[in-house]
C-alpha cells in the first residue's frame, strides 16, 4: 500500500503546532521574592488580544484525524498492537518523573512548584487516554463510516451540542471525561473516511465554511470563550471538554487541508524534517514539556529571566521567542536518549 506523503507531513504540523503552543502558553512564574516557588500562568490570561493565536497552534484535531487514518490503512496492514507502543514511552517518563516528584518533596520544594511540575509533566496524557479508546473502537467506528460515510460524524457531533448546552448547569465529571474521546471522534472518523474514500479534496470548501460560519457565530452570537485553549476566567474551557467552537475549528483545519492536498509536494528538506517528527512523535509529544521545565530549571539560578520565569504580560511573548530553540535543544537531546531506549525496551 502506497504511503500517502500528504498524511505524513500533516502529522509533522500537529506534532509542531501542539509543541510550539504549549510552549507558548505555559508561563512558569517564580514568586518575586522566594524564586523556588513556582506557578503557573497563562499568557492569554494577560495579554487576550492573543487569542486568534491559539486557533493556529491548537493541532489536537489534526493527530486524531491523521489517527483515524492510520487505523483504517492499519485494518488492511496489521501492526503490533498499540497498547506496546505507547505503554513502553509512557512508563520511562513515569520512570523518570515520579522519583523526580518526590525528590522536590524531600527538598522542600513549595507545593505550588511541585504542583506545576505534575501539571505539565502529566496534562499531555490525557490525550493518549483518549487515543487508546478510539483506537480500542475502531473497527466499530470503520463499520460505522462504511455504513454512513462522512455525515458519521453527526452523531458525536450531537453529544457535543448536548454537552454545551448543559455546560452552565455544570457538567457531572463522568460525562466530562467521557465526553474527551466521543468529541475527538469526529476528527477521527473523518481521518477513516478520508482512508475508506468516503472523504474528498471536493468535500474540503463544504467544510472550511461550515467550520468559519459555526465559529463565527459561536464568538460573536453564543459567546464562546475565543481561545481555543483553556485560559483561567473564561466562562468554559473549548477544551474540557472540548466544545462546538473546537469542533470547528477542526472543520476548518481538516478543510483546508483536503482544498491543499492535491497541491501539497515534498521537497528534500520537508521530508527529512516530516519524517523525523513521525518517527519520534510520540517521544517528543511526552518530553516537551519535561525539555521546557529543565530549562526554568536551570535558569532560576539568573533569578526571573525575562519570557522564562517572569509574569506572561506586557512584552513577554516578544522575549518569550528566543527561548524557544533552547527548549527545542533540550528537547532534542531528551528525544534522543529516551527515544533509543524505547525502541530497545520493546
Amino acid at each position: 500500500m502506497t504511503r500517502d506523503t500528504t498524511v505524513d507531513a500533516l502529522r509533522a504540523v500537529a506534532v509542531a503546532g501542539v509543541v510550539l503552543g504549549h510552549w507558548l502558553v505555559s508561563a512558569v512564574v517564580s514568586d518575586p521574592y522566594d524564586t523556588s516557588a513556582l506557578h503557573g500562568e497563562s499568557p492569554l490570561s494577560h495579554l487576550p488580544y492573543l487569542a486568534p493565536a491559539s486557533w493556529l497552534f491548537q493541532t489536537l484535531g489534526l493527530f486524531f484525524f491523521v489517527s483515524g487514518f492510520a487505523a483504517a490503512r492499519r485494518s488492511k496492514n496489521p501492526q503490533k498492537p498499540e497498547k506496546r507502543r505507547l505503554l513502553v514511552p509512557v512508563l520511562i517518563l513515569a520512570a523518570v518523573w515520579l522519583p523526580a516528584l518526590g525528590i522536590l518533596k524531600a527538598a522542600g520544594a513549595p507545593d505550588t512548584t511541585r504542583h506545576v511540575v505534575e501539571s505539565l509533566v502529566t496534562h499531555p496524557l490525557w490525550f493518549l487516554a483518549a487515543y487508546l479508546v478510539l483506537t480500542a473502537a475502531a473497527p466499530a467506528l470503520r463499520l460505522l463510516v462504511r455504513t454512513a460515510g462522512a455525515m458519521a460524524v453527526l452523531l458525536p457531533l450531537s453529544f457535543v451540542v448536548l454537552t454545551d448546552a448543559s455546560r452552565e448547569d455544570g457538567l457531572p465529571e463522568w460525562w466530562r471525561l467521557a465526553m474527551v474521546p466521543v468529541a475527538w471522534s469526529v476528527p477521527y472518523l473523518l481521518g477513516i473516511a478520508l482512508a475508506q474514500e468516503r472523504l474528498r479534496p471536493r468535500d474540503g470548501p463544504l467544510l472550511t465554511v461550515s467550520g468559519l460560519a459555526g465559529g463565527a457565530l459561536l464568538l460573536t452570537v453564543a459567546g464562546y470563550p475565543p481561545s481555543a485553549v483553556g485560559v483561567p476566567g473564561d466562562r468554559f474551557s473549548n477544551l474540557d471538554p472540548p466544545s462546538l467552537a473546537a469542533m470547528s475549528l477542526v472543520m476548518i483545519q481538516i478543510g483546508l487541508y483536503l482544498m491543499l492536498r492535491g497541491r501539497l509536494r515534498h521537497t528534500p528538506a520537508t521530508a527529512a524534517v516530516a519524517g523525523a517528527l513521525n518517527r519520534h512523535a510520540l517521544s517528543i509529544f511526552l518530553w516537551h514539556q519535561p525539555a521546557l521545565l529543565l530549562v526554568t530549571f536551570a535558569a532560576l539560578a539568573a533569578g526571573r529571566p525575562a519570557g522564562l520565569l517572569d509574569r506572561p504580560d506586557g512584552a513577554w511573548v516578544l522575549h518569550r521567542l528566543p527561548w524557544l530553540p533552547v527548549f527545542a535543544i533540550a528537547l532534542t537531546a531528551l528525544t534522543w536518549v529516551f527515544h533509543r531506549y524505547e525502541r530497545r525496551t520493546r
